[in-house]
């Protein structure tokens, strides 16, 4: 699925921040690894994480006039190696 819009310049402007939104993250979930594709680079499975952040609204004078927040997902996946590595920030919402 291809982001359109509000979703694809949150998503461009939270990977500009990635280690603050790992930082502050919470909900941490594991979930085994189903699909056969994932079998060696997800084989300990993948973590979930949900984090927030907010972007600033401009005006035509370029003053913030408020702030929209955002929820969003970030999926780890557990490699055969035993390490961690960021594999995608998904689901985000508008709050």
């Amino acid at each position: 699925m291809r982001l359109k819009g509000t979703a694809a310049k949150a998503k461009a402007n939270a990977a500009q921040n990635i280690s603050a939104l790992i930082e502050i993250a919470g909900n941490k979930r594991f979930q085994e690894n189903l699909k056969r594709k994932h079998a060696i680079d997800a084989k300990y499975g993948w973590y979930r994480y949900t984090s927030n952040f907010a972007l600033p609204v401009f005006d035509k004078q370029g003053i913030i006039i408020r702030y929209n927040f955002f929820q969003i997902e970030i999926l780890i996946r557990h490699s055969s190696d035993e390490k961690l590595y960021l594999y995608d920030a998904i689901n985000i919402k508008k709050k």
